[in-house]
This record gives C-alpha cells, sequence and structure tokens, in this order.
C-alpha cells in the first residue's frame, strides 16, 4: 500500500516550515520569519510509531488575495489538500483565531477529508492558556496545543494523525510482489512498455506529452514472478511545470519512486540521455532504489556494429554515478527485449536485498586496507576498526573510524568498488556511513 500523505495547511508564517522540519527531522524547508517562503509544496517522508506517512508542507493560504503569488500559493495548497489523506491545520495563538483561520476551516470541510487542528506557539510548559479553547469555534473536535520550536505536543498530534489513516481496504499485494516505479521525460514510452507488459491497454498512450496525470497501479503476474508496475507521469523541468494538475502528478511520480523497490529508469533513443534524463536518474539513485536504465524506441535509429557499444558508452558516461546499473534496449512499440526485463528486475531487487555478514565484511576490510593503506593528513592516519551491515535496500553499511574528516571521499569510493568486486550488488546504490569513534 502506498505511504498515506499528511498535508501541512494554514495561514502564512503560523510556523509550518518549522513543525515539518521537526517532524521529518530535516532542514528541508525554509524557515524565517517573514510570510511567503515556502511558495510550493515540499515532501519528505515521516515515521511515528513505526507507521511511514509522506508529509507535505505547502505555502500559506490567503483565502482573500489579490496578489498573483499568494493565488498561486493558495493553488499549491489546494492541490494537496484534495490528495491528502489527512489535513493537519496549523493556526497561531499569538494571533488568536482570525477570519482567515475560519475561511480556510470552512474551505477544508468543504474536502470532506480528516482534519487535525493543531495551535501552535504554545510554549510555556504548564496549564493551556485559556486563549487556546477558542479555536474549538472551528467545529473541531481534534484541537490540539504544541510548540514547534520545542516539539511540546507533536506526540500528541501525531497519535491522531495516525489514528486516522485509511485502513488498507485494498487487496493486498501478493507476498513476494516487486513494485516498479517507471519514470522518464514525458513521451519517453512509459505508458507503452507498462501496455506492451500488462498485454492490454491499461493506460492510455498519446505523442501528446502529459497524456498521464497521476501514477496507475499494474498488477502482473507471470512466469518470472508477481510485479506492481507504477506507470508515472513525465517529469520535466520545474521551468516547465506550470499546470496545477502537472505539478501535482510531477509530485506523485516522486513518491512512486519513494515507494517502489525497483525503478526503471525510460530514456528516449532518439535523444539520447538528456540532462533531465541525468536528474530524473538521480532521484532513484538517491532514493537508494535498484534501478535499470530503459533505452526505448531502440527500432528507431540507423544501427552499425559499433551503434549499441557507443550508445552504452554514452549512457554511462552521462550517468556516471549510476554504472552499476544495467542498460537495456528495446522498443515498447514492437515488444524488443521487453521480456528481458522481468530476470532483469529480478536480479536487481535481488541484489539491492542482498546481506553480507559482519564475519565476513571484516575479512574483506583487513584485505582492502592492506591492498591499499587509507589515507593520512599531518602524521595521522586513517583507521577502520570495522564495518556492519546495518540495512538492505540499499545495501547500507557503517564503517566504524577514527577520524571521519580522514575518511576522504575517493576512499569511500575506493570500498564501494571492493564491495562490488567481492558481493556483486549489481544494479543497486550501495551506502557508506561513517561513524567516528565517540560518536
Amino acid at each position: 500500500m502506498a505511504k498515506p500523505i499528511v498535508a501541512v495547511v494554514g495561514r502564512p508564517n503560523v510556523g509550518k516550515s518549522t513543525l515539518f522540519n521537526r517532524l521529518t527531522g530535516s532542514r528541508i524547508s525554509i524557515v524565517e520569519d517573514t510570510p511567503g517562503v515556502t511558495r510550493d509544496r515540499i515532501y519528505h517522508e515521516a515515521e511515528w510509531n513505526g507507521r511511514e506517512f509522506m508529509l507535505i508542507d505547502t505555502g500559506g493560504i490567503e483565502p482573500t488575495t489579490n496578489s498573483e503569488l499568494l493565488l498561486q500559493m493558495r493553488d499549491q495548497a489546494q492541490i494537496a489538500i484534495e490528495h491528502a489523506d489527512v489535513i493537519l491545520f496549523l493556526c497561531d495563538l499569538q494571533s488568536g483565531l482570525t477570519d482567515a483561520d475560519e475561511e480556510i476551516a470552512t474551505m477544508l470541510r468543504k474536502a470532506r477529508k480528516p482534519v487535525v487542528v493543531a495551535v501552535n506557539k504554545v510554549d510555556r510548559v504548564g496549564e493551556t492558556p485559556p486563549e487556546f479553547y477558542e479555536f474549538y469555534g472551528m467545529g473541531s473536535e481534534d484541537v490540539f496545543p504544541l510548540s514547534s520550536l520545542s516539539g511540546t505536543g507533536t506526540g500528541d498530534v501525531l497519535d491522531r494523525i495516525v489514528e486516522l489513516f485509511p485502513a488498507d481496504d485494498g487487496k493486498p499485494a501478493p507476498e513476494g510482489t516487486i513494485r516498479v516505479a517507471v519514470i522518464g521525460k514525458p513521451n519517453a514510452g512509459k505508458s507503452s512498455i507498462v501496455n506492451r507488459i500488462a498485454g492490454e491497454d491499461r493506460v492510455i498512450v498519446s505523442d501528446m506529452a502529459g497524456t498521464t496525470r497521476d501514477a496507475i497501479d499494474t498488477y502482473v503476474e507471470n512466469d518470472y514472478g508477481r510485479y506492481i508496475f507504477v506507470d508515472t507521469a513525465g517529469i520535466r523541468r520545474n521551468a516547465k511545470v506550470e499546470d496545477r494538475i502537472e505539478k501535482y502528478s510531477v509530485l506523485r511520480a516522486n513518491m512512486a519512486v519513494e515507494n517502489a523497490d525497483v525503478c526503471l529508469i525510460m530514456v528516449d533513443a532518439t535523444e539520447g540521455v538528456t540532462a533531465q534524463d541525468e536528474h530524473i536518474a538521480g532521484l532513484a539513485h538517491n532514493a537508494g532504489k535498484a534501478s535499470i536504465i530503459v533505452i526505448n524506441k531502440w527500432d528507431l535509429p540507423d544501427k552499425d556494429n559499433d551503434t549499441f557499444d557507443k550508445f552504452k558508452k554514452k549512457v554511462y558516461d552521462a550517468l556516471s554515478y549510476m554504472t552499476y546499473a544495467p542498460v537495456l534496449f528495446v522498443s515498447a512499440k514492437t515488444g524488443q527485449r521487453v521480456e528481458k526485463l522481468f530476470p532483469m528486475i529480478n536480479d536487481v531487487y535481488k541484489e539491492g536485498c542482498k546481506r553480507v555478514t559482519t564475519g565476513v565484511l571484516n575479512d574483506l576490510l583487513a584485505d582492502i586496507t592492506q591492498r591499499v593503506q587509507p589515507p593520512t593528513d599531518k602524521g595521522r592516519r586513517l583507521k577502520i576498526y570495522y564495518m556492519t551491515q546495518t540495512a538492505t535496500n540499499p545495501p547500507t553499511f557503517a564503517c566504524f573510524c577514527n577520524s571521519a574528516e580522514l575518511f576522504h571521499y575517493s576512499y569511500q569510493r575506493y570500498i564501494e568498488n571492493c564491495l562490488r568486486d567481492a558481493f556483486g550488488f549489481a544494479g543497486t546504490p550501495i551506502k557508506l556511513i561513517i561513524k567516528q569513534k565517540g560518536d
């Protein structure tokens, strides 16, 4: 099941971004005491009591405004509201209950979504201030005091939000099902490849960019296994994304990547790897997803004996950070090599799930540090005490050392390459966490 979505909404400057950063444990949203700093929706994974969800920080809502910027921010917030599972409506104790709060509450009632009202800037510990209770006048039973600066009261708010998450009343995917996100630029052939795989016109196929507006799930079961293919909207450069529906589509495509086990990165063979392809591939890489680079429309270019090797080299030159990902040349139109996707998906998924015991890892560590001595600086040498695998998908390794500063990036790359030589991990990124003694 996809992660529930929680939208944080409210007037400008009530502390939405500060709360967002606290709940996600990040510093993604800009925090400044100026209305309108958050102009677009920002999203990030969050977790409470073992339940993961997507949190969206929205620009402040001004119900009545003639400002073009504030109108756009209101539209962005409205999109988040329309597609959220739970809405966290943030108010400001210091400002009191305003007419704008009342109008936002009316707008939220029309959305017919569960709403939790949180009154921010209740910074004093102890008895709740009397002015807090006026916020019950908006008609909500779920009203909580909190301080986004200190974190006081956030636990109660999160408890209630998790209680309001929708039950997984859909049919659960059978055990062992691999979730595959199909991502790429508009018109790269994402819908065509999903239709070819499914053997039916599951999604609309058109030469017009932007035909797919939402992430669409297609369940496939065959001799290779069970899969859910998620056809996503084409991801364009932010400067070209103007339509309000498309902006939400791009958000859903990003979340499809977060929820996937494997990503198929679709590249148009007639265009080669563009800067936008590099950006899209980076989404999968940074999310730690096992990936396959799929060169579609391979039936169209003129070819000679060297075309395949030259094109593959150009792919890896452009995506130098993803040389671990296999490349497959296909044609969704003719079906050429499409069936080879299934064993490749199985392989990269299996590599992402691979675990290596600590004993075997440290035997390898002793060997690789003997072959290439760790770096030194001003007479101090890096000492790596031991290494252990802490997670899978992506395979994650913690390296305990005497100085994180001495653990240069080049030596980290050397260790990563040695891990790949010894254990494979084809198709999946590897994550190294450097732990300094005393941390």
